[in-house]
């Protein structure tokens, strides 16, 4: 359905040590935007400490921070990033405790931990890919475009970021939903994506939407038994990255995942299983940082703030330790990856860190639960064993090919190799 990125960026050259012998591993790079060093760009996310490589954005949407208690929860749960907030949020407490923010307009006490600003949330599906004039409405409250034709998207992205500071270092972001990831075509879309952002996202709720799946056959022309599924997540990252690429200027691209139950009449509630192979799978995809939808609009635990609630302690715990993960694989993540397929219905991607080679791999689109052999690239063939990390488990390496299983749609497996 969605083509791969094609644009290749340099070729990596590593020597890698097998046992006596020094072969050299010639692999592609994926396209990327320079990982940390990207931050180096703007000031704010600079003295932030962005550009560190053991740095990760994990993000939390649209949450409030009255209390200190707030801001402990949520950096305990291994969150970093606030994505907007209520504006009664206190940012001296945000600060003085090490967390960032992106909001849609200065707060007060608003400071250093601010790296950048919001421009809005889903513009190509409130107001549509045009320049017609805005009404300065949002959903909700009333017309948005104003006579109804031409749609007003374009307007309102450069009417937002036109009231914001102006050359203060901050990156500006923006999340897409449907218009982006499948209404719109190429030139539509890609508008919305080049045009106005440093760091963007896209959002399809997958999991919890129960329409999205019929949206996506009429759409995508997406078989009906191919959703949902982890790797839906990461088609919309590539999606995007894909829309990024044609501008030949590259930005962060940022998972979305819900974490609750979005829509009132949705499929129902995200499992802590699908959480973990929605995330892994759009960091296979490339994805730059993770950002999680906190609100629950149905089902029994009803609320704003998911990753607090003591009706969710199973989803909060299961995040934390993704988070944990995620964090501690920051160093390798943010390394340019290599192309090399490993298994082609699965969702794979390859990494080299201090030494180590590092292979992520979930179920693709065309894949399923069972048995599987992947193929590693000549260099890493004559390895003896990949350490399967968080599963306190090896498997060995035999004719240069490792195999082990995958007993779910949403399951994955992170194995290092150290020739």
């Amino acid at each position: 359905m969605l083509i791969p990125l094609v644009l290749l960026v340099g070729v990596g050259w590593v020597i890698a040590q097998v046992g006596a012998t020094a072969e050299r591993f010639d692999l592609p790079r994926i396209p990327w935007e320079g990982g940390p060093a990207y931050y180096a760009g703007y000031r704010a996310p600079k003295e932030a400490g962005w550009t560190d490589p053991a740095f990760f954005p994990i993000g939390v949407w649209f949450e409030s921070v009255l209390e200190e208690r707030d801001v402990r929860l949520d950096k305990e749960a291994g969150l970093n990033t606030y994505v907007e907030l209520t504006a009664n949020s206190d940012m001296k407490l945000i600060r003085e405790h090490g967390m960032y923010a992106m909001t849609s307009k200065p707060l007060p006490s608003t400071g250093s931990e601010t790296v950048g600003w919001l421009l809005t949330d889903e513009p190509d599906m409130f107001a549509g890919p045009g320049d017609g004039v805005w009404s300065g409405k949002f959903p909700g409250e009333g017309q948005i475009c104003v006579p109804e034709k031409p749609p007003c998207g374009y307007t309102v992205m450069r009417t937002l970021k036109d009231k914001l500071p102006k050359d203060d270092g901050r990156l500006h972001y923006a999340n897409f939903g449907k218009g982006v990831a499948m209404w719109e075509p190429d030139a539509e879309a890609s508008k919305f994506v080049n045009t106005y952002t440093d760091v963007l996202s896209t959002d399809i709720y997958w999991y919890t939407d129960a329409h999205i799946c019929s949206e996506a056959e009429h759409w995508l022309q997406q078989a009906r038994d191919r959703c949902p599924r982890a790797a839906n997540y990461g088609q919309v990252v590539e999606r995007t990255r894909r829309l990024d690429a044609l501008d030949g200027r590259l930005q962060p691209v940022y998972a979305f995942v819900e974490v609750g139950w979005p829509g009132a009449n949705g499929r129902q509630a995200i499992t802590a299983d699908e959480i973990g192979g929605a995330v892994m799978n759009a960091l296979i995809h490339e994805a730059r940082g993770v950002i999680y939808f906190n609100h629950s609009f149905g089902g029994p635990c009803v609320s704003q703030h998911v990753l607090r609630e003591p009706c969710n302690k199973d989803i909060r715990a299961a995040v934390t330790e993704l988070n944990r993960r995620i964090t501690s694989l920051a160093p390798v993540l943010n390394t340019q990856s290599y192309t090399h397929t490993f298994e082609p219905r699965l969702d794979t991607m390859l990494k080299e860190h201090d030494g180590s080679y590092y292979v992520f791999a979930t179920v693709g689109k065309q894949g399923s639960p069972g048995s599987y052999r992947l193929r590693l690239p000549a260099a890493l063939a004559s390895a003896g064993s990949a350490e399967v990390l968080f599963e306190n488990r090896s498997v060995p390496i035999r004719d240069g090919v490792i195999a082990d299983g995958f007993e779910r749609l949403d399951s994955y497996h992170i194995y290092r190799i150290t020739p």
